[in-house]
């Protein structure tokens, strides 16, 4: 019996091993990968860059490189990008560190901090376990139900990865009362749908997803152009509203089941028996509730008042943590993940820095082909070329912040170029930059979903590719009535 035993330590050990040489070679790897990117681009590029243009567009495709392999952490890629900045003086001092003074930065650490402050309360949990006592009796409920929740907590909750980060423990727990298994078209449906649902969950509301702050921030900074928060939800809440059942549709059509395996009474009066052990909503959950609706109120009536929406954030978290008044602790609520705040304020300082060294307008001029610019020209066209382009970047370069702080810059410069307009042209991307659905990698929900070992890659590929269809289609009607009739364009 011993020897077994000495045989399977020794295989673990291999493995472990195994396991450990797979990842070393994955950042050597990924190094590699920025270093030879940042040659070709410094030498690669057209005699009309400049020094400065040069090394910055190299910086910044090292960043794309190691963002997109994370052979490092993403906040130690963003504090290396900021030091070459500075090595290399691209830009001044002032210039790189600029983005760490941005509102969005602000916007991003409040709305990290209001989330801390809600999982203090039962809030969450309860409203999630309600909606499920009420539809999730059955395989359709289930999923209508996994794809609603995330789409009321993106007025609360700022970041994707967050909403699903608090969802999938639930759904888990749920799959597993029904003894769901992972071959399962129940288990592939549900995962899937908390998976693009998360992702459609940060479409309408500016602060619900990084790469909207980014947006509005880059377009701000660099054409003096603002997007209030209301402005973003109207132009995107027809595309939103769409998607959500679409989405339920399409994939009710991919995973079509028995009535027998799609029914499970049980699931709805294990949530039933849930929501009765909460009791009553105690006060803190009454004072966590007032203060959410109080900065959700505050973010939409923006153009009344005229503050940032990081003031309204920042206001919440005030409120949430005065003694007597809100519902956690200062302590509790500061303890937020850094990487994202170094993350943000880096790629800000990037975009900043690509204008302040003249990359953005040369890049502008270097794209500006003839069949481009042409195709810019017509807003319809334009919408449809951007659409494709940025979707085809983003399976490439998985994180969204990069794809849109890498993106954003360009289409400005060809915009301008064209005579454009940057405001429909960037909309649209980065509404495009948001919404991945092939790749596991494309967003944070498929990351996270992933990760449940629940799932495979392959399981994503043709609801992904359906999906990804339908978004451009979806986007491209908007375009055409929504957006002509409120004068987008």
């Amino acid at each position: 019996m011993g020897i077994p035993k000495v045989n399977e330590q020794q295989t673990n050990q291999k493995l472990a091993k195994g396991a450990v040489l797979t990842e070393n070679h994955k950042k050597i790897i990924g190094f590699a990968v920025a270093i030879i990117l940042f040659m070709v681009m410094y030498f690669g590029l057209p005699a009309t860059f400049d020094h400065s243009a040069r090394i910055m567009v190299a910086i910044v495709s090292t960043a794309i490189a190691l963002w997109a392999l994370e052979p490092i952490p993403l906040g130690l890629t963003a504090v290396i990008v900021l030091l070459l900045m500075m090595i290399f003086n691209v830009a001044t001092t002032d210039v790189v560190f600029s983005g760490f003074a941005s509102p969005a930065v602000f916007l991003i650490i409040g709305g990290m901090m209001l989330a801390r402050a809600v999982n203090e309360t039962p809030l969450a949990k309860r409203v999630t376990y309600y909606i499920l006592s009420r539809w999730g009796g059955s395989a359709n409920g289930l999923l209508g139900s996994f794809l609603i929740i995330p789409q009321i907590q993106a007025f609360f909750i700022p970041a994707t990865a967050v909403r699903t980060a608090l969802l999938l423990p639930v759904v888990q727990n749920v799959l597993d009362m029904i003894g769901a298994k992972p071959e399962s078209k129940l288990n592939k449906m549900i995962l899937l749908g908390v998976s693009y649902g998360g992702t459609i969950s940060g479409t309408a509301v500016m602060t619900a997803a990084i790469g909207n702050i980014l947006t509005v921030e880059l377009l701000n900074s660099f054409l003096d152009l603002k997007i209030t928060y209301f402005q973003w939800f109207l132009y995107a809440l027809p595309i939103w509203i769409l998607l959500i059942p679409l989405l339920y549709l399409l994939l009710i059509k991919i995973f079509p089941m028995k009535e027998e395996e799609a029914l499970f009474p049980h699931v709805k009066e294990e949530m039933s028996e849930r929501v009765k052990e909460f009791g009553p909503m105690s006060m803190a959950e009454k004072r966590c509730l007032f203060v959410l609706i109080l900065t959700v109120l505050l973010w939409v009536l923006e153009p009344l008042h005229g503050f940032h929406p990081s003031v309204p954030a920042l206001i919440g978290v005030a409120l949430m943590t005065l003694p007597g008044i809100g519902c956690s602790s200062w302590s509790t609520v500061v303890k937020i993940n850094y990487d994202t705040v170094l993350l943000i304020g880096a790629t800000l300082s990037v975009g900043y820095s690509l204008n302040e060294s003249g990359a953005t307008e040369l890049l502008g001029e270097s794209l500006s082909t003839p069949w481009v610019i042409s195709l810019m020209e017509k807003p319809i066209v334009s919408i449809i070329f951007i659409l494709i382009i940025t979707h085809l970047f983003h399976l490439a370069i998985s994180n969204v912040a990069t794809a849109v702080v890498t993106l954003i810059p360009i289409f400005i410069g060809l915009s301008v170029e064209a005579g454009a307009d940057p405001l429909l042209i960037c909309f649209t991307a980065s509404i495009a930059c948001l919404h991945g659905y092939i790749l596991v990698v494309e967003t944070m929900p498929n990351v996270l979903v992933h990760s449940t070992g629940r799932i495979l890659q392959r399981n994503f590929l043709m609801p992904g590719i359906y999906m990804t269809l339908i978004m451009i289609l979806v986007t491209v009607v908007v375009a055409l009535t929504w957006w002509r009739w409120i004068g987008l364009y």
